[in-house]
């Protein structure tokens, strides 16, 4: 492939993203948002879509996941959105699945399109941990996907392997599970705030904080988190040792 046809590829790429982007924004009322009604609103009418068919919505929603993640979306939005629609079990399992494959179809966008510019931007921050990596590049892309990526914005934790070679098998598969117990969390959140709104008049922020729905979940992910972050210091200690 030349360096030209890469150039107009890449192109049409980030223009789809745009367009993509306007349209998703466009039919959103953010001077509503203010609004604990426009909340209910849209409650009533999400429950009345996927109720009638959700099978149907569970493949436009697998679909969107898709679209979304591979043109640089944020993943707590649709994470949240999951859980809304099709509550914590099943949002969670078919937003893991959706956004695994955007992923996936992202690393692979970035290594045919942007491999030089990745490299050239993050490798002499990261240049020091390739080889610990490619040791176990699942085990350590596991942790990483575990712990959140360490706040990276979701779409440079998505590109980030480009400088250290993937399999795009072991992206996948440590994506898939290293995914779940932050997935599961806002989805969690997502599906709590669904009963909220249907179940309230108006907003009350203690009674929202206090449902067993949402702070249950995030302590539990909190203490797996910090046996997460201990144990990866362990290891590389070990590596360096």
């Amino acid at each position: 492939m030349t360096k030209k046809f890469k150039i107009i590829l890449g192109i049409s790429y980030l223009f789809i993203l745009f367009l993509f982007l306007y349209f998703v924004f466009s039919e959103i009322e953010f001077g509503r948002f203010d609004e604990f009604s426009y909340y209910k609103e849209l409650q009533a009418k999400l429950d009345y879509v996927v109720g009638n068919n959700l099978m149907l919505n569970l493949i436009i929603f697998f679909i969107f996941g898709i679209i979304w993640v591979s043109l640089l979306g944020f993943g707590s939005p649709l994470l949240i959105l999951s859980g809304i629609l099709f509550g914590k079990w099943l949002g969670t399992a078919i937003s893991t699945i959706s956004i695994t494959c955007g992923a996936l179809i992202l690393y692979s966008l970035t290594n045919l399109f942007f491999k030089e510019l990745v490299e050239k931007i993050l490798i002499n921050k990261f240049k020091k941990y390739i080889e610990i990596f490619n040791r176990n590049e699942f085990y350590y892309f596991f942790i990483f996907r575990l712990v959140g990526g360490f706040g990276m914005p979701f779409f440079l934790q998505n590109t980030l392997p480009t400088i250290f070679n993937m399999k795009k098998s072991n992206y996948f598969l440590a994506s898939l599970l290293g995914f779940i117990p932050s997935f599961y969390i806002l989805n969690t959140i997502g599906s709590g705030i669904n009963n909220f709104v249907q179940q309230s008049d108006n907003f009350d922020l203690i009674n929202f904080v206090l449902n067993k729905d949402i702070y249950l979940p995030i302590l539990v992910f909190f203490v797996f988190l910090i046996i997460s972050f201990l144990l990866k210091k362990k290891i590389f200690y070990d590596k360096k040792n």
